[in-house]
């Protein structure tokens, strides 16, 4: 008898540890994926981001919202799958971010520079493209970033 009550309660046990084991990895799997990308600039500048990559329409409408800071190599890469007008906001932003429109083939197409934290105005695209690249406020600026120039990242299929 006393073997048997062991028994179940070590499978109690085990089972209780699954259960957590399992839920923290579902938790990390929604959490965004980190990368590098890379941006080439017109006179042939290299700057490298890490980035978080977001493609699933729940982790898009968070995106940074609540962030209190972002470093200036940082940013959030969001990946609409293909080329489509996009239109992006503020709600519940707290920090000025530049927004960079980019093509399926990774070229920089508009660049939303110093966008307003909180605020409700729609950013539109302004022409169908693949992804958005959201970094810290004024950044793009300071790292001479410009529209024409190469993002490279696995999203875009233009880096080995």
């Amino acid at each position: 008898m006393r073997l048997l009550a062991f028994a179940r309660r070590g499978l109690r046990c085990w089972l209780a540890v699954a259960l957590v084991f399992l839920s923290s990895a579902a938790a990390c799997s929604d959490s965004p994926s980190l990368a590098k990308l890379e941006i080439v600039t017109a006179p042939g500048q290299h700057r490298v981001f890490n980035v978080e990559v977001v493609s699933s329409g729940e982790e898009r409408e968070r995106g940074l919202m609540y962030r209190q800071s972002l470093a200036a190599d940082a940013g959030m890469l969001f990946d609409f799958q293909q080329d489509q007008p996009v239109s992006m906001w503020m709600k519940n932003t707290f920090i000025p971010l530049d927004m960079l429109f980019i093509t399926a083939d990774g070229t920089v197409a508009r660049i939303a520079a110093n966008t307003v934290p909180q605020s409700l105005e729609t950013i539109p695209s302004g022409q169908p493209v693949r992804a958005v690249l959201e970094i810290k406020g004024g950044e793009a600026a300071r790292q001479g970033i410009a529209a024409g120039d190469r993002v490279l990242h696995s999203v875009f299929k233009n880096v080995r």
